[in-house]
């Protein structure tokens, strides 16, 4: 990331903050919702204020066309994406600029789960994330620093890391 970049999302964030400190009735929102809906086969078109924006599909293997990514891949996808930018966020609000920040997440899973056989977990054992930052400025111990600040603040890895409730409201036509 150039400078100017850098500067901008460090001004953004420090303006987020401070208007969090003056407005802590502002602190906790409700995100926009992702709704779902099957379309053909186990294909699921995913939109958001009415406007698709993904594809989901499942492979030939459990009755899907295999036409887009699974569910899953757009999970580590999400926890890739948001580890990334909250390291971005970070070194831009501590000054580093990182010329490469590259985030790949892997998982494996039980293929018994999805199918509810012997008990089996339906969702991943594990994540494994790498992580490859070229820094324009700042040594190993500081880009260690701001890794670990970054993944202790990542939206995506805390909700994955902990139990989140799921509540469901079930409407039967």
């Amino acid at each position: 990331m150039n400078a100017n970049i850098t500067k901008t999302i460090e001004q953004a964030v420090s303006t987020r903050i401070a208007y969090l400190r003056e407005h802590s009735e502002k602190i906790r929102t409700r995100e926009k919702a992702a709704i779902a809906r099957v379309k053909a086969q186990l294909q699921c078109e995913v939109s958001v204020d009415g406007n698709v924006v993904l594809t989901t599909d499942m492979p030939p293997v459990l009755g899907g066309g295999g036409s887009a990514p699974t569910p899953g891949w757009f999970m580590r996808a999400a926890l890739a994406s948001c580890d990334a930018t909250t390291i971005a966020m970070r070194a831009a609000c501590l000054g580093v600029s990182l010329e490469t920040i590259e985030v790949t997440v892997e998982s494996e899973s039980d293929a018994r789960g999805i199918l509810g056989m012997d008990d089996a977990e339906a969702g991943p054992g594990q994540f494994l994330t790498h992580i490859f930052i070229k820094a324009a400025n700042g040594d190993r111990g500081r880009v260690q620093e701001i890794v670990d600040w970054a993944l202790a603040h990542s939206p995506v890895a805390d909700a994955m890391q902990r139990s989140v409730r799921n509540k469901v409201d079930l409407q039967v036509d």
